[in-house]
């Protein structure tokens, strides 16, 4: 099981802090030694699109770590501030340039050792004006025989990509949620 221990000091007052179990909480948290103050730690949301382009598929190549290199859809961590939505629809535009029309609600993963949860949106490209932005190497489309399996970035942009192609022979797209060991 994932378990953070992110926090040595107190946001409220600087003090170190120690890891406890508070007085009617069933986990252990980073309680303040002098203040008192709880510190809950949680999981990261990670939001992004699966933006399609008549039959292709808009993937970016990361310039950054982890996983320099390798392909993934658009995606990034939630901002304080911001919707699911909002988010979604930012990061393709940071990531591949894009603009897109949201769809809905696709793919809901849980990556728990990680501690984070990832949403992807599916989503229409409103055209085929997108370049890389600086997290990226390069944006571009694919045909499903095209897509680079084995160079993909995530197990969560795998899951959600078979489950995009699966949904469209069919002809009716649902949300798939997943626990990702």
């Amino acid at each position: 099981m994932f378990q953070a221990r992110s926090f040595r000091h107190c946001k409220a007052c600087g003090a170190a802090t120690e890891y406890r179990i508070p007085a009617d909480d069933n986990r252990e948290r980073a309680v303040c030694t002098s203040c008192g103050t709880v510190h809950y730690e949680n999981p990261l949301c990670v939001v992004g699109t699966l933006p399609v382009w008549r039959s292709q598929v808009l993937l970016c190549r990361r310039a950054i770590e982890p996983r320099s290199g390798l392909w993934t859809l658009p995606a990034g961590f939630l901002e304080l501030g911001e919707t699911t939505e909002e988010g979604a629809l930012r990061e393709t535009a940071e990531e591949a340039g894009a603009r897109a029309t949201l769809q809905g609600l696709f793919s809901m993963l849980n990556v728990v050792r990680v501690g984070q949860l990832h949403l992807f949106y599916r989503a229409e490209l409103h055209d085929t004006d997108f370049a890389p932005g600086e997290e990226s190497l390069e944006a571009a489309l694919f045909e499903e025989h095209e897509i680079p399996w084995d160079d993909l970035a995530f197990r969560t942009v795998r899951e959600t990509l078979r489950h995009y192609y699966a949904d469209r022979q069919r002809g009716q797209f649902g949300l798939h949620c997943a626990d990702i060991s």
